[in-house]
């Protein structure tokens, strides 16, 4: 990650985090579980492996929130990214 907490170009993680927003349906979010999950496969480790990238996750989530590249909510609402807890979901911006 450079300063700012934003992924660098090259970051994968965060690559994957779009590519799944992206491909969801238009409005639909994901779950940060699933990108979890698809890394961990990318790297071909084992099925439970995917519960150490959460935290990861949620860090790129949060980078590309305060980029404007990804919008991170909780109960459907849009959340300010450096103030949520619990449960979340991500999406792309409106108009992407």
């Amino acid at each position: 990650m450079t300063e700012n907490n934003f992924p660098a170009q090259s970051d994968p993680l965060a690559e994957v985090i779009l590519a799944l927003c992206a491909a969801a349906s238009p409005g639909k979010t994901i779950d940060p579980a699933e990108a979890a999950k698809f890394y961990a496969r990318q790297r071909d480790e084992d099925d439970l492996a995917w519960r150490a990238h959460l935290p990861q996750v949620r860090g790129r989530a949060v980078g590309l929130a305060r980029a404007g590249r990804l919008v991170i909510y909780r109960k459907g609402k849009p959340v300010d990214p450096d103030d949520f807890r619990g449960v979340y979901r991500l999406g792309l911006p409106s108009g992407d």
